[in-house]
């Protein structure tokens, strides 16, 4: 674990858990890299980790991933203020598949992947692309349970 000073951390610092998301990855996976030192982080005196933006740019970097842009995406992505959905998962872009009206989008939450269908005017009005951060929100009457 490398311990900055907070006074020298890079950009706004981040709880463990919203760098995670960031980076598409889960809590304990990102927790398991700041005890074997891949991830440098500022403790608080209470001994919680926070992660500057800097470094989570950095990981983005190494990752072969475009670290977001200091301004937020502009456009209906950023204008949901709340959603009565509780069933959230936070999750990176994989792949965008646009045939006729419908289009498929996966994402990856953690190491887990989302399919889901939707029209092709909702990619374009979010300008869903690969690599981009999205919310998908569970709003079901039905869960289905399979066995392996």
């Amino acid at each position: 674990m490398i311990q900055v000073d907070m006074a020298n951390a890079s950009g706004r610092l981040l709880p463990v858990r919203a760098a995670a998301d960031r980076l598409g990855v889960s809590y304990s996976t990102f927790k398991q890299w700041i005890y074997k030192g891949s991830v440098r982080t500022v403790q608080t005196s209470g001994g919680h980790h926070r992660v500057a933006e800097g470094e989570v740019d950095r990981l983005l970097t190494s990752a072969g991933r475009a670290p977001r842009a200091g301004k937020p995406a502009k456009g209906p992505a950023r204008i949901l203020v709340a959603l009565s959905g509780r069933n959230q998962l936070r999750g990176i872009v994989e792949e965008v598949r646009v045939e006729g009206l419908l289009a498929q989008v996966r994402l990856r939450i953690g190491d887990q992947r989302l399919t889901a269908i939707i029209t092709r005017d909702a990619v374009d009005a979010l300008k869903l692309k690969r690599g981009d951060q999205a919310l998908a929100v569970i709003k079901s009457t039905e869960v289905m349970i399979g066995l392996e």
